[in-house]
């Protein structure tokens, strides 16, 4: 169970106006942009109201970007000043039930919503960074942070949850093949190349580099690394056959597979799960490893959707 107290902004609110819906479908890859429904398709973006959509921002200055294709558009772009916390693990709805007095209906994954906690009315997402059930939380410039943290506290005193932070969350990304925009891929990286390529709906009338995505090749680049004896060195090189073949761009040693692993993004779609590689490890030794399908476990996504309970074998 954990919860997160986050130290950086949300992202941006794109809201007011005729051309809403016109610049949000224009931007992204995707077309669902349903109310209540938190989207993420590369972009991650959530629609709570007919004319707002909240967007995550990672890194990069989608600020800047989001305004120059505006141009023209009756539309407002804006920093919410917002700071988002979650709540992820088995017993994570039966805490928002405890701190909400009853779960929101319809809440099923991926879900947006409004609930009252501790007096304060808070968005709630069915989301989260680490692939397990769980639900994340909206802190607006207006609410009292501090009151409703300790409310949450109380509400999951006696359910298990503890404060943890970034490191325990990114083993379980990692596990899960959540890729982190700016280490895991950037802006030369495909969203084939990134394993997204299920997002990029190729039917959809014109958007931003729709071209371009036709062109591109369409082979998946972006693995998951298992490396039984030691911890992938990010930034380190993976080796296939002696040569250098693409890098690690994230690594952790995983309490519950008991071994070290990491995501890969290698030079070519040739090498695959199954390939065997050496990494550079963080005690600086060269190790031998294998490329494996993301997510490690549960590719079905049954965790978050609360369908399998039990722990994976």
């Amino acid at each position: 169970m954990m919860a997160r107290k986050s130290s950086g902004g949300f992202g941006w609110t794109i809201s007011c106006g005729f051309h809403i819906l016109c610049l949000c479908q224009y931007m992204v890859v995707w077309r669902k942009t349903c109310l209540g429904v938190a989207v993420w398709r590369i972009l991650v973006s959530q629609r709570d109201n007919p004319h707002r959509f909240w967007y995550a921002q990672a890194d990069g200055d989608f600020f800047g970007w989001a305004r120059a294709h505006a141009s023209g558009m009756e539309v407002s772009i804006t920093d919410p000043d917002v700071f988002v916390s979650q709540v992820q693990g088995p017993n994570s709805l039966k805490i928002l039930e405890a701190a909400a007095g009853a779960l929101p209906e319809k809440f099923t994954y991926f879900a947006c919503t409004q609930v009252e906690l501790g007096g304060q009315d808070v968005v709630v997402t069915r989301t989260g960074y680490t692939n397990e059930l769980g639900w994340e939380f909206y802190t607006e410039p207006h609410h009292d942070s501090d009151a409703l943290w300790a409310h949450l506290q109380r509400a999951g005193a006696g359910l298990g949850m503890e404060i943890l932070g970034l490191d325990a969350m990114n083993i379980r990304r990692i596990e899960a093949g959540i890729l982190n925009a700016g280490s895991d891929f950037n802006e030369t990286t495909t969203p084939y190349a990134a394993g997204l390529g299920r997002f990029v709906d190729a039917d959809k009338f014109d958007f931003i580099g729709k071209a371009a995505l036709e062109a591109a090749d369409k082979g998946r680049r972006s693995h998951g690394i298992k490396c039984p004896d030691g911890e992938p060195l990010i930034s380190g090189a993976v080796y296939v056959n002696g040569s250098s073949a693409g890098v690690v761009t994230a690594g952790a040693t995983s309490p519950f597979l008991g071994h070290g692993i990491g995501i890969a993004l290698m030079d070519s779609p040739d090498h695959g799960p199954g390939t065997s590689i050496e990494v550079r490890c963080k005690d600086g030794s060269r190790l031998t490893g294998e490329l494996v399908e993301l997510p490690m476990y549960d590719q079905a996504c049954e965790i978050p959707r609360g369908k399998l309970v039990d722990v994976p074998e």
